[in-house]
């Protein structure tokens, strides 16, 4: 046990103090924040900005069509349709010419059949769906009108209902949109955070197994430990360097959170007309005071004590796996036969639990969180929704008992694998090394 202690904190204390981990650790958040920026902005600078020329035959349409900053509405007589058409492909500042013919006695099929968008280039669907949606709200509202209802009952008519809900098993608290729109955001970051932690530092624990293998220098280790001892004090040791990266992240969301929850609402309240005397009723500082207030309703305490309980039992499960697979083989070529075991329940879990954010207490829900293959991140994903005590109780029962076992068998392939050298290993050798 003393060699497992020394073992784990010599390779906590090796990764902690690297300037890479100190950097990455602190820019990290601000790392992720810029990226998604970054990410918001190429798909702002790929949006397009069409002009379409339109052709009024009915009259009905002027001032009907409305533009956006993405479509802008040009009408020109219909006098000049031929000689536009015709010069359609020459003209570079135009993107294309909507045809909409004369609507007689309501005859909307007819109107359909015969409406053209005629174009000098390719436009994106989005952009003909915006087009195909205005047409159809223009004659929407005037089939209505033809029912002899006034502008005023339509707009009632388009008036939305807000469905005010409460859900009693979080102590009566309300449950807006913008709540399921928090906990689906969370759900979907700590889930992804753990996939990532537990391939990426789990890659890093069979690495440094292979390399020590290869290097010769477990050869001497091995005289002074035992191989389980080596390969526990590894898994351990990288496990620690992850647990006090979450730590520090963890902390500096709640800060964060608070200073958001805390610093812009007293912004408001020093505003003149409190949100009325800001440029616009759902700017970023009060959507950023809204985020951040909803994130503090939840119960972190608990999100917390799952995320990490599952992410180090999750992490040691399959950490024990990648040193087994960096024992059994002399180079990282060979290690892909066996890494697809490891990755592909994992990765299983990570995309089924995206369906999990509308039903997280569905069957698949259940069964994802229970067994322990896909448990580390289906559970991290459901527990901000909520999840019964005893379900996360029998959770961590399977996930600890199931960690244990597979430690046990990586700890048998790792103990002859270690000292092997110039023998490929198989499944069929995998498992004579682990009766033996």
């Amino acid at each position: 046990m003393n060699n497992i202690f020394l073992i784990t904190k010599r390779e906590f204390l090796t990764q902690v103090k690297k300037k890479s981990f100190i950097i990455l650790t602190l820019l990290a958040p601000i790392l992720i924040i810029a990226f998604g920026a970054v990410i918001g902005l190429m798909f702002k600078a790929n949006e397009s900005h069409n002009i379409i020329e339109v052709v009024d035959k009915s009259g009905w349409f002027k001032g009907q069509l409305k533009s956006s900053d993405q479509l802008n509405y040009v009408f020109i007589p219909a006098s000049s349709e031929k000689a536009k058409i015709n010069n359609l492909k020459e003209n570079e500042s135009l993107d294309g010419i909507l045809v909409l013919p004369e609507i007689i006695n309501h005859d909307y099929e007819n109107f359909e059949k015969n409406t053209t968008l005629i174009i000098n280039s390719k436009i994106g669907f989005d952009t003909k769906q915006r087009i195909i949606s205005d047409i159809n709200n223009v004659i929407k509202k005037e089939k209505i009108k033809q029912l002899g209802i006034v502008e005023a009952q339509l707009d009632n008519l388009d008036k939305s209902f807000t469905l005010k809900t409460i859900n009693v098993s979080e102590n009566n608290k309300e449950d807006s949109d913008l709540t399921f729109g928090v906990k689906t955001g969370l759900s979907m970051v700590l889930m992804y955070v753990t996939f990532m932690f537990i391939i990426i530092y789990g890659v890093r624990v069979m690495r440094s197994v292979l390399e020590e293998k290869n290097n010769r220098v477990v050869e001497i280790i091995i005289s002074s430990v035992k191989p389980f001892e080596l390969m526990m004090g590894k898994i351990l040791g990288v496990t620690l360097v992850a647990l006090t990266q979450f730590i520090i992240w963890i902390a500096m969301s709640v800060a964060g959170a608070l200073v958001l929850n805390t610093g812009f609402s007293s912004l408001q309240k020093n505003i003149p007309g409190g949100s009325e005397g800001l440029p616009g009723r759902m700017d970023v500082a009060q959507i950023a005071t809204q985020v951040s207030h909803s994130l503090l309703e939840l119960n972190f305490p608990l999100i917390i004590f799952v995320f990490i309980v599952f992410f180090l039992l999750g992490y040691i499960f399959y950490s024990s796996i990648y040193a087994a697979i960096g024992s059994a083989v002399d180079n990282e070529t060979e290690t892909q036969q066996f890494t697809l075991f490891a990755i592909l329940p994992l990765t299983l879990g990570m995309y089924a639990s995206f369906s999990l954010m509308n039903n997280p207490d569905g069957p698949l829900g259940f069964w994802l969180s229970i067994i322990p293959f896909t448990s580390p991140v289906a559970m991290i994903a459901r527990i901000p929704f909520g999840v019964p005590a005893w379900q996360i109780a029998l959770s961590i029962g399977l996930l600890l008992g199931t960690t244990i076992f597979m430690i046990f068998l990586s700890g048998k392939i790792y103990r002859v694998g270690i000292l092997m050298y110039g023998n490929k290993a198989t499944l069929k050798e995998l498992w004579k090394w682990i009766r033996s």
